[in-house]
Parts: structure tokens; C-alpha cells; sequence
């Protein structure tokens, strides 16, 4: 057996996110088949273990995975196999072979998030499956401000959707930041960090836009890490607006080289 590191993006609309679940078309379920039909379908069927999952409507520019597949193909033709069979909505970008003890989502040492949010006054008709939207005006230097707020070791309880697996709301962001894009007239916010859980950057996003807007205080983000409320949190911005943009393992990134802990996955 051959384990191997696939390195792929998708386009999130079509997709109920990124897990299998029953009769919903999934990331999981797509690549599953298609590695399955290139092994001439096997018994027991191969196993594809993602970096994470991906809700629906979330898009990646880079996810993981891994999977064991019962004989050698060489990397660049396992890739140009699995494109001649995916959809149009997903491409792998790259295959490496790697060791036994290789697991895509255990072997994780941090993740980099994107969103987009389209600032026109109203939802335009060619973005709506790939950003968010917020017509009211930002102070983009409240948005920075608050955004420091945001990296370091926190409880990021407030933050974090009902319904989150997780034994602890404890999570590390290395980086945070947001700019505006005057091309296409969008927030472009960026979070770098050890993890993150369910729904954490879209209700980071929904905070920090109404600090922008002025409707929250520029701090209370510190005063969310108190209270330990997602209701106080209020707003979850869309997913369409939501990119996995890297996904980083041990060695590659030399200022936060550590996986993240058992207790925190």
C-alpha cells in the first residue's frame, strides 16, 4: 500500500460541506468515489481522510488529504488520473507520495483562512456564491484595531457555534488581518492560526464588521472572551464569502511549528 498526500481545491456551492453524509453530494463523497474507481473499486473500499471538514457553501483553495491506495502510481499521474475524473467543481492540485504514519488531519500544525465580503450596496448577482455581503460603511482602522484583539491564545467560546466537537474552545491565532480591495470593492479579511471550529471565522467576521460600522466598541471582543455567550456574538456572516487558503504541517512554517494538541482537536 501507498499512502499518499493530495493537495486539492473546490468550489463549495454544489457541496453540503466537506463530510459524507447520507444522500448529500459532499467533497468527501466525490473524491471517494473517484479514488475508489481508479483502484478498480477494492475490498474494503479505500478510506479518503480529509485535514478537516468545510461547511456547505465553503470554498478551498488548498485542503488535504490523505489516502492508502493498494498499488504505486506515480505522483504527477495519480494527479492527471483523478482530474480526468473529478468534476468541474474540483481539481487536485497536487499529489505527493509520503510515510506510513502520515495523517492529513492529525499531522496539522496550523490553517490559514480567507473571506471576502463584497461592500456594494446591493448583493451582486456574479459574487453571491463567493463572498460575503455588508453595504454599511467600516472604519477599516477600527477593523485593525479590533483584530489584535484576536491573536494570542484565547477561549474563543463566544465564538464558536452550537453543535462544535471539540473538548476545548482554547485555540492560538498566529495572525489576523483585513484589508480593503478596491478592485472589487471588498473587505479581505485573513486569519492564521493553530485551528479553528465551527462556524469561528464567520462569527469572527459578523463581530468584527459591526466594530467597523460602529455598532460595537472597538474592544468588545475582549468583553466576548468574558462572557463566554455566542448569543452575544450575534451575527454569522455566509458562507459563501469563506476560503480555506492553506493548510500547514509540521516543518513548514518555522514560527509555529507545533501541531495542535490532542486535547484541542
Amino acid at each position: 500500500m501507498q499512502r499518499y498526500k493530495v493537495t486539492f481545491m473546490y468550489d463549495g456551492t454544489d457541496f453540503a460541506g466537506f463530510q459524507r453524509q447520507p444522500n448529500k453530494r459532499t467533497v468527501e463523497s466525490v473524491l471517494t468515489k473517484v479514488v475508489n474507481k481508479m483502484a478498480k473499486n477494492p475490498t474494503p473500499a479505500i478510506v479518503i481522510y480529509g485535514s478537516g471538514r468545510t461547511d456547505a457553501g465553503v470554498h478551498a483553495l488548498a485542503q488535504v488529504a490523505h489516502f492508502d491506495f493498494p498499488f504505486l502510481i506515480p505522483a504527477e499521474n495519480m494527479r492527471k488520473g483523478l482530474n480526468s475524473m473529478l468534476p468541474m467543481d474540483m481539481e487536485v492540485l497536487k499529489v505527493e507520495e509520503v510515510a506510513a504514519d502520515f495523517h492529513a488531519r492529525y499531522d496539522v500544525s496550523g490553517k490559514r483562512y480567507l473571506y471576502r465580503m463584497d461592500m456594494g450596496e446591493f448583493r451582486n448577482p456574479f459574487k453571491r456564491n463567493y463572498t460575503g455581503h455588508w453595504k454599511f460603511p467600516v472604519d477599516l482602522k477600527k477593523i485593525n484595531v479590533a483584530l489584535q484583539d484576536l491573536v494570542g491564545e484565547h477561549d474563543y467560546t463566544s465564538f464558536v457555534a452550537s453543535g462544535a466537537q471539540t473538548r476545548t474552545f482554547v485555540r492560538t491565532i498566529y495572525e489576523a488581518t483585513c484589508h480593503i480591495d478596491e478592485a472589487n470593492h471588498e473587505l479581505v479579511f485573513e486569519f492564521y492560526g493553530n485551528g479553528f471550529m465551527y462556524n469561528q471565522v464567520r462569527i469572527m467576521v459578523g463581530v468584527l464588521v459591526e466594530i467597523g460600522a460602529g455598532t460595537r466598541p472597538v474592544h468588545d471582543i475582549l468583553r466576548l472572551y468574558e462572557v463566554k455567550d455566542r448569543r452575544q456574538a450575534r451575527r454569522t456572516v455566509a458562507a459563501a464569502g469563506l476560503y480555506l487558503k492553506h493548510v500547514y504541517y509540521q516543518g513548514e512554517d518555522p514560527e509555529h511549528p507545533t501541531k495542535l494538541p490532542q486535547h484541542q482537536r
